[in-house]
C-alpha cells in the first residue's frame, strides 16, 4: 500500500481524503461515446504531440461494473518535459495532479463532466503497455474478467482512507492476469497499478528509441 507520506510527495496539491467504501456501477454502454468526445478534445489540444489516446481501466471493458470515471491514456514523446504539453492540457481542462518521475514518468491531469483521470506516459513504456494488454485481456476473457470483476466488489466493500489504497489492493489480481495475459509486471513505489488497457496508436513518432 501506498504511504500517506508518497501520496503527498507525488500529488500536486492536496491529498484527497476518501474514508468510505468505493462506489460501483454497472457498465455503461455510454462509456465509449464520452471517452470518443475526451480524446477528440485531447487531440486538438496537443495535435502531434498526441502519439497516443487510448481508452484504458475498467469503463473500457464492456460488462465490468467501474468508478464512474474514465481512464484515458496519453502517449507522449517524453513526459519530463511537461512544458511540451501541460499548458495546452491544462487550457483545455485538464491539470496536473500527480507526478511520478521515479515512476516512468507517470503524470495525470483530471477533467470533469465526466470525471477523467489522464494518465501520461512516454512512447515504448512498459507500464502503457501493460495498461493496454489487462484491457485488452479482460475484454476476451470471460473468466478473468468475472474474476476481476468479483476481487473489485469485494474491495469496493471496505472503507478506504485514500481511493488510491483501493487500487493498490487490486495489484495482485491484476498480475495474476497479466502474467497470464503474457506481460511482465514491474513493481511501483507506490501509487496503485494503473487503472485498465487497450492499444492502437494514432500516429507513428519519428523514433521508437
Amino acid at each position: 500500500m501506498p504511504s500517506e507520506e508518497y501520496l503527498r510527495q507525488v500529488t500536486v496539491g492536496e491529498v484527497a481524503v476518501h474514508n468510505g467504501t468505493i462506489r460501483l456501477e454497472p457498465y455503461n454502454p455510454a462509456w465509449p461515446a464520452q471517452f470518443a468526445i475526451q480524446a477528440e478534445r485531447i487531440q486538438k489540444a496537443l495535435g502531434e504531440k498526441a502519439l497516443m489516446v487510448e481508452h484504458v481501466g475498467s469503463t473500457a471493458v464492456p460488462g465490468l461494473w467501474a468508478k464512474p470515471i474514465l481512464d484515458i491514456l496519453l502517449l507522449v514523446d517524453d513526459p519530463s518535459r511537461e512544458a511540451d504539453y501541460l499548458p495546452a492540457l491544462e487550457q483545455a481542462g485538464y491539470p496536473l495532479r500527480v507526478r511520478e518521475p521515479d515512476w516512468f514518468q507517470h503524470r495525470m491531469c483530471k477533467g470533469g463532466d465526466p470525471v477523467v483521470n489522464l494518465h501520461i506516459f512516454g512512447w515504448g513504456c512498459p507500464e502503457a503497455n501493460r495498461m493496454l494488454a489487462f484491457r485488452d485481456w479482460l475484454r476476451a476473457h470471460p473468466e478473468d474478467r468475472g474474476r476481476y470483476a468479483r476481487v473489485k466488489q469485494e474491495l469496493a466493500a471496505r472503507r478506504w482512507t485514500y481511493v488510491q489504497e483501493y487500487a493498490d489492493a487490486k495489484s495482485q489480481v491484476v498480475s495474476e492476469i497479466l502474467e497470464r495475459a503474457g506481460a511482465r509486471v514491474e513493481s511501483k513505489p507506490a501509487l496503485a497499478v494503473p487503472p485498465i488497457p487497450g492499444s492502437t496508436p494514432l500516429k507513428t513518432p519519428g523514433s521508437e528509441g
